[in-house]
């Protein structure tokens, strides 16, 4: 079975039909203006010129630039399966979507911010199995924990304020849905073993709710790691209002007419760490954190995943490159002048 793993290369293929198309009609254009212009010497002037071996030249570049178009889009042939043992943790990722995340002292935005460092940390990440929640006044399952990391980068790409029904920022309610998902969508290791759970939060910590910490220790008793990251500068921003259009109205103001400040709480993200038996980092531009959390996960104790089939398939784009390769190549081997034309020596034809 023949598959392409990126098949938009085959648009080149039409491309290079389309380029022998114009050559062949250019060629005949070029011919008939010397005819118009040079009249009856045309003739004289091309006559050691061999227009077969022109097209030829041409249908070899464009062919060549075919293989290579095929050898780009990378067929795969065959195919084999293996069992893959995944060996990791149960991890949900909790990400602060309130306006607040909209500041814009991380740039371009909190928000913005924090989604990029979570797919790094999708990339960073090997046999763990993945979850999603969004919050603010209140929290939602986005995704359940799944080993398809790439699921995971669709759904917190796509998130926003508008993610969530109700507007703050409750981490009670991130403790309960956390716990919630875990105990629907996990798993059991291998040998029985049962997975290290792990909650991290991204958010700027600015908990307008009470009741955390007493639900934090809920989550611990229920196996759960609690870390996090936060985002935000130490002087906090404004959270701006943008039209539909994305351009500025105005920032967010309190009921007397004054901008709001949304500052981070490190603090709190802290405690809550802390309670949970985890580790806090707060992201600074070089995102050098984030190679400590990475670090700090690694210390945790994985388990065995149960296995899975992976399809593997044999890349076959050598024979399209090769050919591309020879038919250059022999495009290079042969000139376009007639076999035992006469060479020019200046206005008269002269015998060899």
């Amino acid at each position: 079975m023949l598959k392409l793993s990126d098949p938009t290369w085959l648009n080149l293929v039409w491309g290079a039909l389309g380029l022998f198309v114009l050559g062949w009609i250019y060629d005949r254009w070029r011919s008939h203006r010397l005819m118009k212009v040079l009249g009856t010497k045309a003739p004289f002037l091309t006559a050691s010129l061999s227009r077969t071996k022109r097209h030829w030249h041409l249908f070899l570049q464009c062919l060549a630039l075919g293989c290579f178009a095929i050898a780009l889009a990378r067929p795969l042939m065959g195919s084999r399966q293996q069992e893959v043992k995944q060996t990791g943790v149960e991890l949900i990722i909790a990400m602060d979507v309130s306006n607040s995340m909209l500041a814009e002292d991380d740039k371009p935005t909190r928000l913005d911010h924090a989604k990029h460092e979570m797919n790094r940390l999708l990339d960073l990440l090997s046999g763990d199995r993945v979850g999603l929640i969004a919050f603010a006044g209140s929290a939602i399952l986005v995704s359940p924990m799944t080993s398809d990391h790439s699921a995971i980068k669709l759904f917190l790409n796509s998130l926003s304020p508008n993610s969530v029904s109700t507007q703050g920022t409750n981490f009670k309610d991130v403790m309960e849905e956390a716990v919630r998902a875990f105990e629907r969508g996990g798993v059991e290791g291998l040998n029985g073993t049962k997975p290290t759970r792990v909650l991290l939060i991204a958010s700027d910590g600015e908990d307008n709710e009470p009741g955390a910490l007493a639900e934090t220790k809920k989550a611990v008793d229920a196996g759960v790691h609690v870390f996090a990251l936060g985002y935000g500068s130490e002087r906090g921003a404004p959270i701006p209002m943008r039209d539909d259009r994305g351009q500025l109205r105005g920032y967010k103001k309190d009921r007397s007419g004054q901008v709001i400040m949304s500052v981070p709480s490190d603090k709190g993200l802290a405690k809550l760490t802390s309670t949970g038996g985890g580790s806090y980092y707060h992201s600074t531009f070089d995102e050098s954190e984030l190679k400590f959390l990475v670090s700090d996960l690694d210390k945790l104790e994985k388990a065995d995943f149960k296995t899975r089939l992976s399809t593997e398939y044999d890349e076959k784009f050598q024979i399209p490159l090769l050919a591309g390769l020879l038919l250059a190549f022999f495009d290079l081997l042969f000139g376009d002048r007639k076999k035992g034309a006469l060479p020019w020596k200046g206005r008269f034809e002269v015998s060899s």
